[in-house]
């Protein structure tokens, strides 16, 4: 692939230190331009939609200093991403820490301007109630499909009374507000103890493809990939990876683990394997760095992203000709 010098890079680690600088996204500078971009890098620091261990809020910041180790081009599919589109870190959206109501509309207008000039999104939460603002922004116009990893559906109703919005109830929110198309959407990893008998029923209700972690490991890996491609089709969609999906052994700082899920490994291949679809955005979600002092889980978060980037930038270059 030819560089394209226009497109903004991260710096040269052999010339400096991966260690040095103000710690954003790859290593990438940061830029308030929306037309400048055709990938957005977003940290949106917050996490008051956690029902139990909050920490979600520092995700961003701890993902951003663990991506400085991500380098330029993927090993498997020699994407370079860097080259194909111009992306950069656009910073955090704003946030009030205890008012759910105002967050959720400060964040829908952060990602406005960025819909507004055909950038596509690519963030770190956060709880997974950030989801939905996103789409709120992106998905106005048309619904969106959805790849989605997790532990849980997070289609669940109200909770604490008739509160209707939290970390559990994203989805069942964004199909009633027709930002999200159920029968476009696979949900890969569910499994855990449930409160209620009936937790899944919305998601399978609404034509939902949900894969309980046992039909994961029945299927394999390439299987469920093929799943995932049928369900979603050529339409536009959406890539969400809440870390909770990925067996805690391999990301214990999130809010809600769950034992018995699926590797990194399996992760980053599920990912690869979404290359060639009509992807509008994706983010990562629930890295919660107090639950995790090594710093492991924030470096997950960084290289799954590196893996979202590389099939975004690649759908990208598609429309566009490239």
């Amino acid at each position: 692939m030819p560089k394209n010098s226009d497109h903004p890079q991260p710096p040269d680690h052999t010339v400096t230190p991966r260690y040095m600088g103000i710690p954003s996204f790859m290593r990438l500078p940061f830029i308030e331009d929306p037309a400048a971009l055709d990938v957005a890098m977003v940290g949106v620091p917050w996490d008051s939609g956690v029902t139990n261990r909050a920490g979600a809020r520092h995700g961003p910041r701890e993902v951003r200093n663990m991506s400085s180790l991500i380098r330029r081009v993927h090993h498997v599919s020699n994407i370079n991403p860097f080259e194909l589109v111009r992306c950069s870190d656009f910073g955090d959206t704003p946030v009030n820490p205890i008012n759910n109501d105002k967050t959720l509309a400060m964040i829908e207008e952060f990602y406005q301007p960025l819909a507004q000039a055909g950038a596509t999104p690519l963030s770190c939460g956060g709880d997974h109630l950030v989801t939905l603002p996103i789409m709120r922004a992106i998905a106005r116009d048309r619904p969106v499909g959805m790849v989605h990893f997790d532990a849980h559906t997070d289609t669940a109703d109200v909770g604490f009374g008739d509160e209707k919005y939290h970390h559990g109830t994203p989805f069942r929110r964004a199909v009633e507000e027709g930002l999200l198309d159920p029968k476009r959407t696979i949900q890969i990893g569910i499994r855990g103890s449930r409160s209620t008998g009936d937790y899944s029923s919305f998601s399978e209700e609404s034509g939902m493809r949900v894969v309980y972690i046992e039909e994961f490991y029945e299927l394999g890996v390439d299987r469920v990939i093929a799943e995932a491609r049928r369900v979603v089709g050529d339409g536009p969609t959406y890539i969400s990876f809440d870390v909770d999906g990925l067996d805690p052994v391999y990301a214990p700082g999130t809010g809600t683990p769950e034992i018995g899920g699926f590797t990194t490994h399996e992760a980053q291949r599920m990912l690869r394997g979404l290359e060639g679809l009509d992807l509008v955005g994706g983010d990562v979600v629930e890295v919660a760095p107090p639950f995790d002092q090594t710093g492991n889980t924030a470096l997950v978060g960084a290289t799954l992203m590196f893996e979202i980037l590389c099939v975004l930038a690649d759908a990208i270059s598609k429309r566009k000709g490239n």
